[in-house]
């Protein structure tokens, strides 16, 4: 009964909505299938014909890289990630991915969602 009472941020952990949210908008509109499990039981989180993706809050982008290139190499398809950005304070964090993968990391693709992009 507590839960009912709280703001969704507090509900989710600080968060204004949880992850699989996003990860459920973005791969319904990319035609990607959610959670596809590989061998030994990980799941990735959004594969689409081209791309194996990671989706992840904006502070937790180094988690995602290893994750993407991961999927990918396990699945033939190409990295990519999937960037939560909920504040103005993750554009640093976006911009730490981005600084990252195009000095070391072979990811093809970046994408940002956010809270308003998530339909009801």
């Amino acid at each position: 009964m507590i839960a009912a009472l709280l703001t969704p941020a507090v509900a989710y952990g600080e968060r204004l909505h949880p992850e699989k949210a996003y990860q459920q908008a973005w791969c319904d509109r990319n035609d990607g299938v959610t959670e596809v499990v590989l061998s030994g039981g990980s799941r990735v989180d959004c594969l689409t014909e081209t791309h194996a993706v990671e989706v992840e809050f904006a502070n937790k982008w180094q988690e995602a890289v290893g994750q993407a290139l991961y999927y990918a190499k396990k699945t033939g398809r190409e990295p990519g990630i999937i960037i939560i950005k909920e504040t103005p304070e993750d554009q640093k964090y976006l911009g730490r991915l981005i600084y990252t993968i195009k000095k070391n990391h072979p990811i093809t693709q970046i994408w940002v969602i956010t809270p308003n992009e998530l339909t009801d």
